[in-house]
């Protein structure tokens, strides 16, 4: 299992997290069963955004014995009323809820407690207003929860809350048809045909725009929705036209920027193994340029997509790591202060680029490496 750092919390992830979807409404033993297989390759983080009592309970008893190494991710904004699942505003059901569901998990502590689905402007205003964002900062002076987070499928309304400042970790819906798609309040459209109909090309300014910024602010990124709800894997059913693999939506999702770990739904142990196959899969299973150049009336041409295919570079350039820079520095406007370093720790620069063009011969997506690296140059000075 590779792990990353989690943004600037200071806590470290595995990159294939768990989801919470597959444990609601299933018993003590399957928790049992699909954690220690988790644990034993190497995972240590999970979401829990439902507050199904029964399943708190459950993964409650299951993380316990390793409760001071594994990372929990809860909600707040959910809670259980007549039997189900629901969200709530309401600053006294928030606060009910949450003492709830500490007691459920055997835990006296989150180490990321999410304000639940904010996937609008207004909801963020009201999350601000109405003593929510307040209320999460109270949990963390108080040690209740160690880092607040929030979670989004409107890139609007997410980047809204990161440039509050308030927020440290951001969950957010990501994968290849998701990421064409412009914000919008109706999440619906997400995955609705007509949304497909039409050709698309390349990711949405905002929601790169989004990925850039928390990059450079250090706001670490788990993912949801990498699979899109199962829709991707099938080729019947995915937006795209197109199945794509496990693996395949696994790495696109762990190479955008600032993300640090795929919390993924599994609703069995074999599906669990498949997600956690992606640990082992040789980089021919996890490359995803092959399939996206087959979309039809989908393209990303021009656009680096950090697929790597790239390399090798003669000079030893990370051409796709210089192009992730770069873009940092587009979308800021400028040269950032942690951008400059992080560039500066490469082992090879732009400046060393001998403008063989091997690197676009090999690009799937026709991107101008060398065009890039000139730029690069240009504003990094070497």
């Amino acid at each position: 299992m590779q792990y990353r750092k989690l943004g600037n919390t200071g806590l470290t992830v595995s990159e294939i997290g768990l989801g919470c979807e597959g444990f609601i409404g299933k018993d003590e033993a399957f928790a049992n069963e699909m954690l220690s297989l988790a644990f034993s390759h190497g995972v240590n983080c999970m979401d829990l955004y439902s507050p199904n009592p029964s399943m708190q309970r459950n993964v409650g008893r299951a993380i316990a014995p390793r409760r001071g190494e594994f990372v929990l991710q809860a909600h707040l904004c959910t809670e259980w009323k007549d039997g189900q699942y629901r969200a709530t505003r309401a600053l006294n059901e928030v606060e009910a809820a949450f003492d709830a569901q500490l007691k459920n998990l055997g835990t006296d502590y989150l180490d990321i407690g999410m304000i639940h689905y904010v996937d609008s402007l207004s909801t963020w205003q009201q999350v601000e207003q109405n003593g929510i964002l307040d209320y999460a900062r109270q949990l963390k002076r108080e040690g209740r929860i160690r880092h607040i987070g929030l979670s989004s499928h409107n890139p609007a309304a997410a980047l809204k809350a990161i440039q509050s400042g308030a927020i440290e970790v951001l969950m957010f819906s990501v994968n290849p048809c998701y990421d064409l798609q412009p914000g919008d309040e109706d999440l619906e459209k997400l995955w609705a045909d007509e949304s497909y109909e039409k050709p698309l090309f390349n990711l949405d300014p905002e929601r790169e725009k989004l990925y850039e910024t928390c990059q450079r602010s250090g706001i670490g990124i788990t993912v949801m929705k990498a699979f899109g709800g199962g829709d991707l894997l099938s080729e019947a059913d995915s937006p795209a036209g197109k199945a794509m693999t496990v693996c395949q939506c696994l790495h696109y999702a762990l190479t955008r920027p600032a993300v640090c770990a795929v919390m993924a739904g599994a609703h069995s142990p074999a599906q669990l193994r498949d997600t956690l196959h992606y640990e082992d899969a040789p980089e021919a299973e996890r490359d995803y340029a092959g399939v996206f150049t087959s979309f039809p009336k989908i393209s990303w041409r021009g656009h680096c997509m950090y697929c790597g295919h790239c390399a090798p570079c003669p000079q030893g350039i990370e051409v796709a790591a210089v192009t992730k820079f770069l873009n940092l520095c587009r979308a800021q406007g400028q040269l950032p202060e942690t951008v400059r370093e992080h560039y500066a720790a490469l082992s090879a620069h732009a400046a060393d680029c001998i403008r063989c063009g091997a690197c676009e011969s090999r690009c799937p997506f026709e991107v101008p490496i060398l065009a890039n690296m000139d730029e690069a140059k240009a504003i990094f000075g070497y």
